[in-house]
């Protein structure tokens, strides 16, 4: 049996304006994911209201869980429907009345959840509750036994692992014990069979080991004799005549053997040794206590031959470094798979703002929470091809996985824009982090697969709104550049013709100037194919990214930063100084300027030769860059405005900046 759906009205932010919010689930692990306030708590706690869970605490409807439409009015009514499927023969005999049978056969379980209300003014009663099945809620509804079979375990968030794992009176790990198969193992206690050692009190059950140290105690001397001197010198001392009062101490204990098994299991605490088996109390911190509490709620999880094996987790990556958050997700991973004898695989439902968890777990089993909605990104609901899973599942790291909590997201194919968009956006008014935008390097590799994670595969449902910029190269050479690369020797040089040239050049699009233009449209619509709903591709308008930054308006700048990525480790080492690098650039840039005063496609290529022969880092070049445009655009007392940078910018940035961010392109005017 495991929780196949969970449909929302009216519960906080989801399910309003007369809209459900649904989410179909799966065996195994489901993380949700996605930016504050989109809703992941809310449905952790749905399931928590509609089901119940096993830590005891009372859960009551409060004012707030019902939702506020735009006009400030609170809905009348709460509806929470859980579905359980697969369920087997036993589990279907725990609840005979309650079953649903769907066309097709399928026998299924609605547990449906509804408060209304209190409308009277200065009520104590929130609201009227009530729990019934079938998919409307008009069925029969769950006796006490029936909603023990179906509660949840509960790990909250910032949760206080060391206290849930100590002793005292109904213990989270007296709960957990007291159901492990194990623990009423053994033989009761015989008065007329006393053990002879150690060994032979062993096999006694944990109740009977109790009696036999009840029976231990009343017999201690010391007992004995305090219990002979207050009835010899006390009693016999102060009773009347014929009374015959006569004390007896007793060591007291329930008077029966399941109560006496949960006093015993209620003093036990659940801690954290050293290799060698000492205990180091105050070594271990909150990770490594949460780490041994999720562990045992997974053991009365996957030993229970009976009930919902479902284990609900808020930020599971709470108090862990990352290394501990990887290894906690492939434990998660195999606790829902594995079935112990007697047991069964476990449901794991899972809240996270972690990249790093999020990259390890399989894109089938996540859930972007977004505007209110749930987008499963498993096969078949997003526009992802069998491949693209494989390949994800090899390359979606941490460092990419951030698009699931972003607002916006932009694509590119390499550090040097990764490093450098961000200072370009802030120079020009638009700062990136503040939208809440996240730049994902994709290695110029997969910038496709990416980009489909998040592009619904039915393109008539409300899909993801997340503006997704693709940044593309249009990888079109101008037709200078073979020969200054050192591509070519000539004009006529063979190599033009060759058909293992991996290159393109504009000529390659045709010799007149229309025809040249219709050919590049082709492949710009060619680069922007999959283009669709909120994905869109902002394609450079002549060659690579620091070519067309150059050509727009900052080639001394691109031509400085090259020269000071060349002489990086010069300049690190202290062989040369950063100002005599840059004197020297300027002063090449100069040259080149009267070598090619009209010729502008000549002096970007140019320029452009130390990253297309790897003389110079793209990367490291991008560092100082954005240095210089910092302090040519920043903040200085001499900075000039922002309005001068976003004139000499590539339009295709600017455009790609401002749809990530949901701002509004700035008009030529202001530019």
């Amino acid at each position: 049996m495991y929780l196949s759906e969970i449909r929302i009205s009216n519960f906080r932010q989801l399910g309003g304006q007369g809209l459900p919010f649904v989410l179909t689930l799966q065996p195994g692990i489901t993380a949700l994911v996605g930016e504050n306030d989109s809703g992941k708590s809310a449905v952790v706690d749905a399931v928590r209201y509609a089901l119940l869970t096993r830590d005891v605490d009372y859960i009551r409807v409060r004012p707030d869980d019902f939702h506020v439409n735009a006009a400030g009015e609170p809905a009348a009514e709460i509806a929470i429907r859980c579905k359980l499927s697969g369920l087997s023969d036993r589990e279907k005999g725990d609840f005979p009345q309650q079953l649903t049978y769907n066309k097709g056969h399928e026998t299924v379980l609605y547990v449906y959840w509804r408060a209304r209300r209190s409308a009277e003014p200065g009520s104590r009663r929130i609201a009227d509750v009530s729990v019934r099945s079938g998919p409307e809620g008009t069925q029969e509804g769950f006796d006490i036994t029936a909603r023990e079979l179906l509660q949840a375990a509960y790990l909250r968030p910032l949760r206080d692992a060391e206290q849930e794992m100590s002793a005292g009176q109904g213990s989270r790990l007296s709960q957990v014990l007291s159901t492990f198969p194990d623990i009423r193992k053994g033989m009761p206690f015989d008065r007329a069979k006393m053990p002879e050692d150690a060994g032979e009190a062993q096999g006694l059950s944990l109740s009977g080991m109790a009696e036999y140290f009840r029976c231990l105690v009343n017999q201690h001397d010391g007992v004995r004799g305090a219990q002979r001197v207050i009835n010899d010198e006390y009693l016999a001392e102060l009773g009347l005549a014929g009374e015959g009062l006569h004390g007896h101490l007793n060591y007291t204990q329930a008077a029966t053997e399941s109560a006496r098994l949960r006093q015993i299991l209620e003093r036990l605490e659940l801690e954290l040794l050293g290799f060698g088996g000492e205990t180091r109390r105050g070594r271990y911190g909150l990770g490594s206590n949460n780490l041994l509490f999720m562990a045992c709620e997974l053991l009365l999880l996957g030993t229970e031959s009976e009930g919902l094996p479902l284990l609900l987790v808020e930020e599971p990556e709470a108090h862990l470094h990352p290394q501990r958050q990887l290894r906690l997700m492939e434990f998660l991973t195999t606790a829902a798979r594995k079935k112990e004898d007697g047991g069964h695989g476990v449901q794991v439902i899972l809240t996270t703002h972690s990249p790093n968890l999020s990259s390890k777990i399989p894109l089938d089993s996540l859930v972007l929470l977004e505007s209110q909605q749930a987008f499963p990104l498993r096969r078949g609901e997003t526009r992802l091809a069998e491949g693209d899973y494989r390949f994800l599942q090899r390359f979606l790291d941490s460092t990419k996985a951030n698009l699931f909590f972003a607002r916006g997201v932009i694509i590119v194919e390499g550090a040097a824009e990764a490093i450098l968009i961000p200072t370009l956006a802030r120079l020009i008014g638009c700062d990136l982090t503040a939208a809440g935008v996240s730049i994902v390097n994709v290695g110029s590799t997969g910038l496709r697969r990416y980009a489909r994670i998040l592009q619904r595969a039915d393109s008539v449902e409300a899909g993801i709104s997340i503006p997704v910029a693709c940044l593309a190269d249009m990888d079109v050479m101008p037709d200078c550049a073979p020969q200054i690369l050192g591509l070519v020797e000539g004009p006529e040089d063979v190599k033009w013709t060759s058909p293992k040239r991996r290159w393109k050049c504009r000529r390659d699009f045709g010799d007149q100037e229309t025809s040249s233009d219709e050919a590049l449209s082709t492949r710009r619509n060619d680069l922007a194919a999959d283009d669709g709903a909120n994905v869109r591709t902002f394609i450079s308008d002549r060659w690579t990214f620091e070519y067309d930054l150059a050509f727009g308006g900052l080639a001394e700048e691109v031509c400085t930063a090259a020269a000071l990525a060349k002489q990086d480790n010069a300049i690190n080492n202290g062989t040369k100084t950063r100002d005599q690098v840059v004197a020297e650039a300027r002063t090449a840039f100069r040259g080149l300027q009267e070598q090619y005063p009209v010729d502008k496609e000549s002096l970007c290529a140019v320029i452009y030769q130390p990253f297309h022969d790897r003389s110079a880092s793209k990367a490291i070049a991008a560092q100082y860059l954005a240095e210089i445009l910092e302090n040519r655009f920043g903040t200085g007392e001499t900075a000039e405005p922002s309005s001068g940078l976003a004139k000499l910018l590539p339009a295709y940035l600017t455009d790609a900046i401002m749809y990530a961010a949901r701002a509004q392109v700035l008009p030529a005017a202001d530019l």
